[in-house]
């Protein structure tokens, strides 16, 4: 039987062990947050369209490949602006060409994913990842500066300094799932988060009509050239300045409390609205994996803070708030990661602990 203190000196070997050998530093790196994690979605979550479900089929395929069903690939980098139908040709074919190759380069850099000209398993996790259905170029022609995008001409809302924008709710276009009280809280909280980083403020409008920002739960084609999908797919997308238009997939499981709601599609209300009123405000899709404007968020993921990539974005437009301070940005973003590198010595500990005292407890 070994003495006490060769227990605790097993379990300092293996607090080591899981620390040193087996994970990522505590405290001091930067920690990925969960937001950034990626949902496969298959058939047993949703019963989404093809496109949705099957591009895992096309794993590790490269130039050269001939998969059935490639189609519906180019298809997809088609919809999103970074592929178009060649002139002699009246449908996609099922060749992995060069035109793929290139477009899955711009896919992959765009995003923050490994450049490798491949599908791999980031890239297709990232394919079939719920997203907005703003296109990331073609007819929209966004401009790239940094890690974040504008528009094709950098539009803006032209309303003076300090302005004031107005939104409203559309009278016959809601949802069920979610109360309308409820709804107007979640975005209340959304629109102050980019109030507070530029001199604009937000006002709920009384009559939906006059409003600048115009915002509605929509099915399928619903008349603006961009239909939806059903559950999970494209989420949600809204317009350039000064348009206003701002819709949501009503097909989707809104969802405002994760706690209360055990949906395995449920997708975070308040996250979807915060990513939309950056379009609208004029922003387009970061390749920053962290940031509000990324173009995809996985079901059960929240994902509302804005992040110095969109502040600098959005302040590039329209100036910056007077009371607003990247110092404050800064703290709150390292506070965070902070409190998530505790968060995970703390499991460390926790398991190394209770496996020395489960041998102790053994040995006695």
């Amino acid at each position: 039987m070994l003495p006490l203190f060769g227990y605790l000196h097993l379990t300092f070997f293996l607090f080591y062990y899981v620390t040193v050998f087996n994970s990522r530093p505590c405290v001091g790196a930067r920690m990925v947050p969960e937001s950034e994690s990626v949902t496969v979605i298959t058939a047993e979550t949703h019963n989404a369209t093809a496109t949705w479900q099957e591009f895992s089929k096309f794993l590790h395929a490269e130039r050269g490949s001939q998969v059935s069903g490639i189609w519906e690939l180019k298809e997809y980098f088609h919809r999103f602006g970074y592929l178009t139908l060649p002139e002699t040709a009246q449908n996609f074919t099922d060749t992995f060409d060069k035109q793929l190759e290139s477009a899955l380069f711009l896919y992959q850099k765009r995003l923050g994913l490994p450049v490798t000209g491949k599908l791999d398993s980031e890239t297709i996790h990232a394919i079939v990842a719920p997203r907005c259905g703003v296109s990331d170029a073609a007819h929209h022609r966004i401009h790239a500066t940094r890690h974040y995008a504008y528009f094709d001409g950098k539009p803006r809302w032209l309303r003076g300094s300090p302005m004031t924008l107005t939104y409203a709710f559309s009278p016959n276009n809601m949802i069920d799932r979610l109360s309308v009280p409820v709804i107007r809280a979640v975005f209340q909280r959304a629109f102050s988060r980019w109030a507070t980083v530029i001199p604009v403020n937000f006002q709920e409008a009384e009559w939906y009509d006059a409003a600048d920002i115009k915002i509605g739960f929509y099915s399928g084609d619903h008349g603006d050239g961009e239909p939806f999908d059903g559950v999970l797919g494209v989420l949600g997308h809204a317009f350039s300045p000064q348009n206003g238009r701002f819709h949501l997939d009503a097909a989707e499981s809104w969802s405002v409390d994760f706690e209360r709601d055990k949906s395995r599609v449920a997708v975070d209300l308040e996250s979807v609205a915060t990513h939309e009123i950056g379009h609208v405000l004029g922003l387009g899709h970061s390749s920053v994996k962290e940031a509000v404007m990324y173009p995809s968020l996985s079901p059960r993921k929240k994902k509302v803070d804005l992040t110095i990539d969109d502040v600098e974005g959005v302040q590039a437009l329209y100036g910056s708030n007077p009371n607003f301070s990247f110092s404050s940005l800064l703290q709150s973003e390292n506070s965070s990661n902070f409190a998530e590198g505790l968060k995970s010595c703390f499991s460390k500990w926790t398991l190394t602990l209770a496996l020395g005292f489960l041998l102790l407890f053994l040995r006695l």
